[in-house]
Formats: C-alpha cells, sequence, structure tokens
C-alpha cells in the first residue's frame, strides 16, 4: 500500500520541486499585505478578542494560508486530469483508490503545513508571542488534512476549470472571510453567526487561534474538526473511485 501513496507523492512533489520558489514567493505575500496593512495598520490600541489584533491576527493567517495552500491542489489536480490525463494512468496502474487518495492529501498537507511556517516567520519579525503546544501541532495537522481532502473531493466532482472557480468564489472565499479569521464570529448577526458555524474553519481557526494564544481549546470544536476531516477524506475517496466508471 505505501508503495503507491508514495508513488503519488513523489510525483507530485518533484513537480513542486521545479515551481517551488515561485509558489512560496506567491503564498508568502498575501499574509504579508494583510500583516502590513492590519496589523500596523490598527497598530496597539486595537483589540479582538481580549489580545492585540496583531496577536489575534497571526493565527488567523495561519488558518487562512494553510487552507490556501492545501485546498488549492484542486486546481492541480484539475490541470493534470484534464489536460494530462494523469488519474488515467493512476487508475491502470496496481494502486488502490486509498493510495491514490492518500497521495494527493498527503501532498496538500505539505503545501498547508509550508505555509504555516512562512507565517512563524512573519511571526517573529513582527514580534508576536506565540505558544507552540501539542494541541496546535494536532489541529493544523487535522486542518491541513481536512482541507486537502476538501480539495481533493472538490477537484474529481467538478467537470472543469470554470465550475472549480465557481466553488472557489461562493465557498472557499467567504469561509475565509467570515469565519473568525480576521475578526471574532462572535460579532457577526445572528444569521450569519448559524450560517458560519456549519463552516469547518470556524472551528479551525477557534482551535488554532486558542491552542497558540494561550486560551482554552473547545474540546467540541476539535472534535467537529476530526469529524469534518473524516467526512471530507471520505467523500474524496468516493469521488476518486467515482472517477473510473
Amino acid at each position: 500500500m505505501f508503495n503507491g501513496i508514495k508513488g503519488v507523492l513523489y510525483r507530485e512533489l518533484n513537480v513542486y520541486k521545479k515551481r517551488a520558489r515561485k509558489q512560496i514567493l506567491a503564498s508568502s505575500l498575501s499574509p504579508l499585505l494583510f500583516l502590513i496593512a492590519f496589523g500596523w495598520g490598527f497598530g496597539d490600541k486595537v483589540v479582538a478578542g481580549g489580545m492585540p489584533y496583531i496577536t489575534f491576527l497571526i493565527p488567523g493567517l495561519i488558518t487562512m494560508s494553510s487552507l490556501n495552500q492545501s485546498y488549492g491542489i484542486a486546481q492541480e489536480i484539475n490541470i493534470t486530469r484534464f489536460y494530462f490525463h494523469l488519474f488515467d494512468e493512476y487508475l491502470i496502474a496496481p494502486i488502490t483508490y486509498m493510495e491514490i487518495v492518500l497521495g494527493e492529501v498527503l501532498y496538500g498537507m505539505f503545501k498547508g503545513l509550508l505555509s504555516t511556517l512562512l507565517i512563524f516567520v512573519y511571526a517573529v519579525l513582527f514580534k508576536v508571542q506565540l505558544i507552540l503546544s501539542p494541541l496546535f501541532f494536532a489541529a493544523i495537522i487535522i486542518h491541513t488534512f481536512l482541507f486537502a481532502s476538501l480539495g481533493t473531493t472538490m477537484a474529481m466532482i467538478v467537470r472543469d476549470h470554470g465550475s472549480q472557480a465557481t466553488v472557489n468564489t461562493f465557498v472557499i472565499t467567504p469561509m475565509i472571510f467570515l469565519c473568525g479569521t480576521f475578526f471574532p464570529v462572535d460579532k457577526l448577526p445572528y444569521l450569519f453567526k448559524l450560517i458560519v458555524y456549519v463552516l469547518p474553519l470556524t472551528y479551525s481557526t477557534k482551535v488554532i487561534r486558542a491552542s497558540l494564544t494561550g486560551g482554552d481549546v473547545n474540546l467540541l470544536y476539535f472534535s467537529l474538526m476530526i469529524l469534518f476531516a473524516g467526512l471530507f477524506f471520505c467523500t474524496a475517496y468516493f469521488a476518486v473511485k467515482r472517477v473510473e466508471a
């Protein structure tokens, strides 16, 4: 089983290695702009969630950036699937659907965790004190697993790039801006609260922020992250399995 996973992951990492410099630069620019605009722009006088705004912002940027990178494999899978017919080769190779899904999800996790490391570099440069705990590492692994699985699912479901862009516009982008990345969800109107508490990023942001800033981690939220991760991995598996039909 592990040979198939290693094969898929090896292929993805080799492709990534050829364009790593451009991708790292691209993924690091957006969080930096948010830090400059909001972190420096608001200064130390603005408080959010009982802490300086820049301290509140950094964990949100971690969840946002790692989501973008982990879920972003959907676009890469689409290109290889529609133009290079890579998945046709996977499906005729002596590897299982589970190996294909795990290989792609691990690649998405790699990209998400790399972007997380970049945000920690920014935290040091902006002199933001964060607390590293085993709970944070568990949460960020589940978070990247969750959205890499979702990205794999969507890449298998959509029929073209336009459909992928529609999902990004109506699901991913609103989730990034409404699920506590830039401001506490408690400030939202009641109707929007009902919406954001259906979305997985809300729980990832709350758990990761609490684990990094010394807050109390809600174990129910952590459990819901695990539930979403398991659900999306299952949908990814069945979506890949359905491609052959």
